[in-house]
């Protein structure tokens, strides 16, 4: 059994936000990465309907670049969540935590300058780090 905390705060150990990323089962007949999707959570919350409750969260679509691994890396590569592209989508739908690192050398920005809680917004385009546990290793391969 494997269990994981997913952050959706305003307000992270008084240092800002801490709002952390997923992957979305889409398809659930596609292997791997083609039946899933990065979203960015903003906000879980729950509202019951004739009696029963459905947990639901509020997350931002992260865009697919190309339907393959990057060559370079091997990561695949997603475009940043347009404030547009939002949904509300039921918990059970979320498959596992991911973790994104930034394109660094596609944007004129001095990463020194940038807060942890400011890079989503900052950068517009993100590898999706499968080498950050051996779940994310499976999943995104």
């Amino acid at each position: 059994m494997h269990h994981e905390y997913i952050h959706s705060c305003p307000e992270w150990r008084n240092t800002g936000p801490h709002y952390d990323c997923v992957y979305v089962v889409t398809d659930p007949h596609a292997e791997g990465m083609l039946g899933l999707d990065v979203a960015h959570v903003l906000c879980f919350f729950s509202f019951n309907y004739l009696g029963t409750d459905y947990p639901c969260a509020i997350i931002c679509w992260f865009d697919h670049v190309g339907d393959v691994l990057d060559a370079d890396t091997g990561m695949w590569i997603v475009r940043a969540c347009n404030p547009e592209n939002i949904a509300i989508i039921h918990i059970d739908t979320i498959y596992h935590a991911a973790q994104l690192i930034p394109i660094y050398a596609a944007h004129h920005i001095d990463p020194g300058s940038v807060k942890p809680h400011e890079s989503y917004d900052k950068y517009q385009s993100f590898y999706v780090n499968k080498f950050a546990d051996h779940h994310a290793f499976e999943i995104a391969s």
